[in-house]
């Protein structure tokens, strides 16, 4: 396989990074926000790690990387985090529409970006459409897939729902990963690291954590210390023999119980996520214990990576069969009333909308999903004699304009963004 370059954003603690450099990139830059975060990727790699907001071209210059093979991010996922308030395309830290522009200019063979299961809800319908239509304007073929990390040796469930651009010349060549599905569990996954001190109970403990964990969140700096998740997932986490009400310093001890019920040390976590489980997975983490925990939280699994690297460095290399791009493409159901909004040259009315629109639905519906659509779009109305006018005018959301809100908003959150 040929060496191929990538310039990474949001780069986090390296989870992408890892995957990424064992598909066989090697990177030319990462850039990420978060100190501690920055820290590690050092600890572990001599790549040239910039540190600061990478829509600030202070810290990094975007045109002296035109060209690259690969841009690939974990832009930040509370803009559509299902836990959180969904604003999408208002919200300070969405950097998603932004790094499609930043595909723009720097004319990458290949884009990769991933987020939260949320991005895949209808309540982002109309910005998925956004984003595949601007990647089209780019001259990028683009698909979505939601993964699972447990559908590729991970022993978490874990959905991610990712973006892949190629341009159509190397996009013939690329298909999703094929699933290999973890035989593991959280038990078989931990057991030597449980064993560490010689805990009597680790046996009867591996019996009980029969299942893959929930999905690990890994929280940010808004919220108090380090906890496996919201009240389900702690209820998970018990049902499979775990507190986790918090993160251990360190494993259970020879004297404790046999019915013991422990918490994860950051070393367990990172298993679970997916590090350490084969010597090419090792990884160090910098920083204190609740540092630690959020960057590995917040990561994407190296091993999901590294699956979805591997597929994009196939294609690039032309490795395999080409096909009809039709046939590559998985089918992902849009906004319709999006659609005729785009669509429409002029102003049109509630009545003529919906039947541009071809669904069926009545005033409160479509008042309610105007109001949906307006969250992330400029929507001018005017009264006319026919009824309200509604027009598509603009995109709310932040894709580098120099006088955008986003700046403002983002340095009086600056110290609470991670």
């Amino acid at each position: 396989m040929a060496d191929l370059s990538a310039v990474e954003i949001c780069a986090g603690a390296g989870g992408q990074s890892l995957g990424l450099e064992l598909a066989g990139f090697d990177h030319a830059l990462a850039v990420e926000l978060d100190e501690n975060a920055v820290n590690t990727l050092r600890e572990n790699r001599d790549w040239d790690v910039r540190s600061g907001d990478v829509a600030d071209e202070r810290v990094w210059n975007p045109k002296e990387y035109v060209g690259i093979d690969l841009l690939a991010g974990g832009v930040p996922c509370p803009p559509f985090s299902i836990a959180g308030k969904q604003l999408g395309a208002t919200d300070e830290r969405d950097l998603f529409a932004w790094a499609v522009e930043l595909a723009g200019k720097m004319q990458p063979r290949a884009l990769l970006l991933e987020n939260v299961r949320g991005l895949s809800m209808p309540r982002f319908s109309a910005y998925r459409q956004h984003v595949k239509d601007r990647l089209k304007d780019l001259g990028y073929w683009s698909d979505w897939q939601l993964l699972h990390a447990s559908d590729y040796g991970v022993p978490q469930l874990r959905p991610r729902f990712v973006l892949v651009a190629m341009r159509s010349e190397d996009a013939q060549w690329f298909e999703w990963p094929e699933k290999t599905p973890c035989d593991g569990t959280v038990g078989s996954a931990l057991q030597k690291l449980m064993a560490a001190n010689d805990w009597p109970g680790v046996e009867k403990w591996v019996k009980k954590a029969n299942d893959i964990a929930p999905t690990i969140v890994g929280g940010s700096k808004k919220h108090g210390g380090a906890d496996l998740g919201p009240t389900r997932a702690k209820a998970a986490w018990r049902d499979l023999g775990v507190d986790a009400m918090g993160v251990a310093d360190a494993p259970p001890k020879a004297t404790d119980p046999v019915d013991f019920l422990p918490k994860l040390t950051t070393d367990m976590v990172a298993r679970i996520q997916g590090w350490g489980a084969e010597p090419e997975y090792e990884w160090n983490f910098t920083g204190r214990k609740t540092a630690r925990y959020r960057q590995i939280g917040n990561a994407f699994p190296p091993p999901v990576a590294r699956a979805v690297g591997t597929s994009i460095a196939n294609a690039l290399n032309r490795k395999g069969e080409p096909k009809e791009l039709a046939d590559v493409e998985n089918e992902v159901m849009h906004d319709r009333l999006y659609l005729a909004l785009k669509s429409a040259p002029t102003a049109l009315t509630e009545k003529e909308l919906v039947k541009l629109s071809g669904e069926r639905m009545d005033s409160s519906t479509f008042e309610r999903r105007m109001a949906m659509l307006a969250r992330d779009f400029v929507i001018n109305e005017d009264d006319q004699l026919g009824g309200r006018a509604y027009r598509l005018v603009g995109f709310k959301g932040f894709i580098g304009q120099e006088g955008h809100e986003r700046h403002v908003r983002f340095a009086e959150m600056r110290s609470r963004i991670s």
